[in-house]
């Protein structure tokens, strides 16, 4: 497959699909499972169009735990297909996406041998949680057993091992000293979701010319043979027709639903929160590990090293999806007991939280079934009752993007009449072709791809675009007065570049999605101001846009991510 680079301002992107007025197949939702949809059916030759109401990778897919993994735990639920197909999708990502997929090793702290063998069979056969029951050593290591046959996959990741007391004490000394074992195993940490995510679409715009992705138009109604659009950054409304519509707007789906006049029931998602720590005491405890366990009131637990700084979560809590998902103050408390449980020595507080995120997964409607045991698995559901075929995806989850959209474009094909012509089994995502695994080849890519970069700049490009640094490092080079922007993390050419490649409409594009700045807690008033003032030329915002643009970013930040960024009078 050849992938060609497309540049196109999104207002560009945005006419062209106006003009057209139709496209065979609407993806409706961007985040990573419609943005994946979209990628194979455009590799299928397929022309398709993806909309997104806010900025792709903004919803549900910014909000994961940050881990691509096989899900130790949806053995108890009986979902063994799942288990499967995540382990073998996991250990494909590590080869097709190594920029941003990396091998974790994670560690789960026990404090019983026998505990909860009595109560697990039942969870099994019933999905009820009962009492909460803390997992001992004997159910654990029956559960990596069989985590490894599914795991392996030509040695892509090693085998589980258990360690006593005194070993696991020696190589974390700062754990709990109750612990009774420790348990290791591998799975994969994912450090750039909504970069990953921007790959894949990338990928998706580049297979085909009549593939297009366009944030910021939502769908808020239904005609017969298309549906309604609108662009929420002027209020234009316009009808685009198709052959079949796919919604995949995760938690929301019947929402969507409901606007394009047909009544769903699919849904019930779960909120999940998370912290992350600017705490050099407790990054160095983790030893460069995840700690994962269940704790004693039956929730997940995750405790991992993440940029420099730790990301703590998370919740699992029955969610409206018209409610805005925010991580509460009782959730931070319950955050720092259970840090607290596995590192009773160390310290915490809220001065060390740089950022705050919360989302709502998108699983099926469970009734009265524990949140704990809604299945992560998905399905899709075709309503053939018009013209035109309305298909929803429910449920999905990160892990399984690739296989899911697969699946998913199989179906709109079956329904379009065409034949698979490629399946992305094992093709490279992005900037992950070529990608350069070792130290030394590292080194060698960068002096051969990014001449003139120093060492520091260099490893920041690799790290943020994979191979696509080479192309950006080319713009970079073009800007006669390229400049650094907020402190060096990235600059006014590399700037340029993600406008007119990545479809950038907001500040808070640049700052949630296209960097990490804002997740590090670099995210101050000098620094919004600074990246709206070389925005505001690539974009055309004149002095009001641009204040405006400050202070609609000031307020996402403060309000759902726990910040107190204060703009002065004049800025």
């Amino acid at each position: 497959m050849t992938i060609t680079t497309r540049k196109a301002h999104r207002d560009a992107e945005l006419a062209t699909v106006r003009n057209a007025g139709h496209t065979t197949v609407l993806v409706i939702g961007g985040g990573i499972n419609g943005i994946s949809l979209f990628r194979d059916l455009a590799l299928q030759g397929v022309d398709v169009t993806l909309v997104e109401r806010s900025d792709f990778a903004s919803g549900a897919s910014a909000a994961s735990s940050h881990m691509i993994h096989g899900g130790i735990r949806y053995l108890e639920n009986g979902e063994f297909r799942l288990v499967n197909e995540s382990v073998h999708e996991r250990n494909g990502l590590l080869r097709i996406a190594p920029q941003y997929v990396k091998p974790l090793q994670t560690t789960i702290p026990i404090y019983s041998t026998f505990s909860g063998i009595l109560s697990a069979p039942l969870r099994f056969l019933t999905h009820r949680s009962g009492k909460p029951q803390e997992r001992g050593a004997f159910l654990i290591k029956i559960g990596l057993m069989i985590y490894d046959t599914f795991s392996r996959d030509g040695g892509a990741v090693p085998r589980h091992r258990f360690l006593g007391r005194k070993k696991s004490l020696q190589e974390l000394p700062n754990l709990d000293p109750n612990i009774k074992y420790t348990a290791t195993y591998y799975d994969a940490s994912m450090h750039d979701p909504e970069r990953l995510a921007l790959d894949v679409l990338q990928d998706g715009r580049s297979a085909h010319e009549k593939a297009y992705a366009l944030n910021y138009v939502e769908a808020i109604g239904r005609t017969e043979d298309g549906v309604l659009l609108r662009d929420t950054e002027t209020g234009d409304e316009f009808t685009l027709t198709a052959d079949v519509v796919v919604n995949t707007s995760g938690p929301w789906t019947d929402l969507t639903n409901e606007a394009l006049g047909t009544q769903t029931h699919f849904m019930g998602g779960t909120k999940g929160s998370h912290i992350v720590l600017d705490h050099p005491e407790l990054l160095a405890a983790t030893g460069g590990r995840e700690i994962f366990f269940e704790h004693s009131d039956g929730r997940i637990v995750l405790i991992y090293p993440l940029k420099g700084r730790v990301l703590v979560g998370t919740t699992d809590i029955d969610a409206d999806p018209r409610v805005p998902a925010r991580a509460t103050e009782e959730e931070i408390d319950y955050f720092f007991d259970l840090i607290h449980h596995v590192y009773p020595q160390i310290k915490v507080d809220r001065d060390q939280i740089v950022y705050r995120f919360s989302g709502i997964r998108p699983l099926p409607r469970h009734e009265d079934t524990a949140p704990g045991f809604v299945s992560r698995d998905y399905r899709i559901e075709v309503d053939d009752s018009r013209t035109v075929p309305l298909v929803s995806l429910v449920g999905g989850k990160w892990t399984t993007f690739r296989a899911l959209g697969e699946a998913l474009s199989d179906r709109v094909l079956d329904l379009l009449g065409k034949p698979r012509k490629v399946s992305t089994a094992g093709m490279p995502i992005g900037g992950g072709r070529g990608f350069p695994v070792t130290v030394r080849a590292r080194q060698m890519w960068q002096e051969a791809n990014l001449p003139g970069a120093d060492a520091q700049r260099a490893d920041q490009l690799l790290t943020r675009y994979g191979t696509r640094a080479a192309e950006v490092w080319k713009r970079v080079q073009a800007d006669a007065d390229d400049r650094p922007l907020a402190d060096g993390a990235l600059s006014t050419g590399e700037l340029a570049w993600m406008v007119e490649n990545e479809l950038v409409a907001h500040l808070a594009d640049v700052v949630l999605r296209r960097t990490s700045i804002a997740f590090v807690g670099d995210a101050d008033a000098a620094v919004l101001i600074e990246l709206a003032d070389a925005l505001a030329p690539l974009l055309g915002w004149d002095e009001a846009r641009r204040d405006a643009e400050l202070v609609a970013a000031t307020e996402i930040l403060n309000d759902a991510h726990g910040l107190s960024i204060t703009l002065p009078a004049r800025h």
